[in-house]
């Protein structure tokens, strides 16, 4: 089960464990509805929070993610990215908020990476994490259509922000596509 209802996220981890797990199932697939508090310090913290939260639930091995964005200028928000700016933004809102603090930040300090660990629980209590990264800086401005969070301004090494790369191109290079082809290979050896 992945443990998690956001709808970038699922969409994500379906292509990227397609090959490997055969049957993916959501919680709402399930009528599960869970409101795991994510209280850790840590993104491994509130990854194993919400998988051994979800396989405990499910009765079935879940796969949760935290990940964030860590812009040094700002020393975070990471593992606090999804509720960077209060409560009362969205996504966009959370990303218009950061391109106004980075405003006055020049182009050689605006360094950032993606971050997410990914736990794996099991239902004899197990857990395993994987964790990847993804170096690039902040922009000036939204741009791309894709992706979702802080992609339109996450800018990678070739220039373009994450939200203008294509799945295909994000899934290959990105902390979470990473964090997840490490625990594929761990399922895989696990079968």
């Amino acid at each position: 089960m992945l443990a998690t209802s956001n709808p970038g996220k699922v969409r994500e981890l379906r292509r990227l464990l397609a090959a490997v797990v055969p049957e993916i199932v959501t919680p709402a697939e399930l009528s599960l509805a869970l409101d795991v508090d994510e209280h850790g310090a840590t993104y491994a913290e509130n990854a194993t929070l919400k998988a051994q939260a979800f396989a405990t639930a499910g009765r079935c091995p879940a796969l949760a993610d935290d990940s964030g964005i860590e812009v040094d200028a700002l020393g975070g928000p990471g593992p606090r990215s999804a509720r960077y700016g209060g409560p009362d933004l969205d996504d966009a809102g959370r990303t218009q908020r950061m391109l106004e603090e980075m405003r006055q930040v020049p182009e050689g300090a605006r360094g950032a990476r993606y971050r997410a660990v990914v736990a794996i629980a099991l239902p004899d209590g197990r857990v395993e994490h994987f964790e990847g990264t993804w170096e690039g800086q902040i922009g000036h401005e939204f741009r791309g259509e894709g992706g979702f969070g802080y992609d339109p301004i996450f800018v990678t090494a070739d220039g373009r922000t994450a939200a203008e790369l294509s799945a295909e191109e994000k899934d290959a290079v990105s902390h979470r596509g990473r964090a997840v082809r490490a625990a594929a290979d761990w399922l895989r050896s696990a079968q």
